[in-house]
C-alpha cells in the first residue's frame, strides 16, 4: 500500500470513527429484530450488504412481519429513501465521472456519509479514493453490527432496548461538526424553521416537506446571488 493510499485510508478511518460508534450498536439492534422473524442470522448482514439503508431495513422488519406484497414494500422503501434525491445530486460533482467507484459511491451514500463528505474536503489529494474508503468503512460498520446482533441473538436472547438511541447520538455529533464548519449560519435557522413548520403541517412526511422548503429557499437565494458557499 503506497503512502498516499495509506494516508487516504487513515484519514477516512479517523473521519468515520463517530459513525462506527453509531452504526455498530444500531446495526446490532436491527440484527436482533430481524432474527426475531425466524430467518437465518446470515440474512441480516446480507441485508446490510445488498440494501444498506438503516431506516429502510428497520421498516422491512415490520413489512415482512405484516406479510405485505413486494409492490407495497417497494413503494414504501422508495418514499422513505426519496430524500436522497435532494441531497445526493449536490455531491455528484465530487465523485468520479464514471466507473464502478462512482456507482458504489452512489449506492453507499447515507445521511451520515453525506454529512462527512460535505463537512470538509479531504486533507490528502486522494479525492475519489478517500470517498470510496469513507463509504466502504461506514458500510462495513453497519454490516458488522447487523452480523453481531443477529448472530448473538441466535445463540443468546438479550434485551436490546435503548440501542436505537445510538442513531440520535450519532446525528447530534454530525450536526455539531456541520455547524462548526458552516460559513453561513442562517442556513441552520432555515433548516430548523422548515423542520418545525413541516412537522406541524405534515407530521407523516415532514422530512420530505422540510427538505423541499429548504431547497426552495436555497433556489431563491441562489437566484438573488446571495449564497457563496
Amino acid at each position: 500500500m503506497s503512502q498516499s493510499v495509506a494516508s487516504d485510508f487513515i484519514e477516512a478511518f479517523k473521519d468515520s470513527a463517530p459513525v462506527m460508534f453509531g452504526y455498530v450498536p444500531l446495526g446490532m439492534a436491527f440484527g436482533v429484530l430481524f432474527q426475531g422473524l425466524g430467518y437465518h442470522w446470515l440474512f441480516a448482514p446480507l441485508a446490510g450488504v445488498m440494501i444498506y439503508a438503516g431506516s429502510a431495513q428497520f421498516m422491512a422488519v415490520g413489512l415482512l412481519a405484516a406479510g405485505v406484497s413486494y409492490a407495497e414494500a417497494f413503494v414504501a422503501t422508495l418514499v422513505l429513501n426519496s430524500r436522497h434525491i435532494f441531497y445526493g445530486l449536490s455531491v455528484m460533482s465530487r465523485y468520479p465521472k464514471g466507473g464502478l467507484t462512482r456507482w458504489y459511491l452512489i449506492f453507499g451514500l447515507t445521511d451520515e456519509t453525506y454529512s462527512l463528505i460535505t463537512a470538509k474536503p479531504p486533507a490528502s489529494s486522494g479525492g475519489a479514493r478517500y470517498f470510496a474508503y469513507l463509504t466502504g468503512l461506514n458500510q462495513s460498520y453497519w454490516v458488522i453490527g447487523c452480523a453481531l446482533g443477529a448472530g448473538l441473538q441466535s445463540f443468546f436472547a438479550f434485551d436490546s432496548r435503548g440501542f436505537e438511541f445510538a442513531l440520535v447520538a450519532l446525528f447530534l455529533v454530525l450536526l455539531i461538526e456541520q455547524v462548526r464548519t458552516m460559513s453561513e449560519r442562517w442556513l441552520l435557522v432555515v433548516a430548523l424553521g422548515a423542520s418545525v413548520l413541516a412537522y406541524s403541517l405534515f407530521p407523516n412526511q415532514f422530512l420530505l416537506v422540510a427538505i423541499g422548503l429548504c431547497l426552495a429557499v436555497l433556489v431563491v437565494r441562489l437566484r438573488s446571488g446571495g449564497v457563496h458557499g
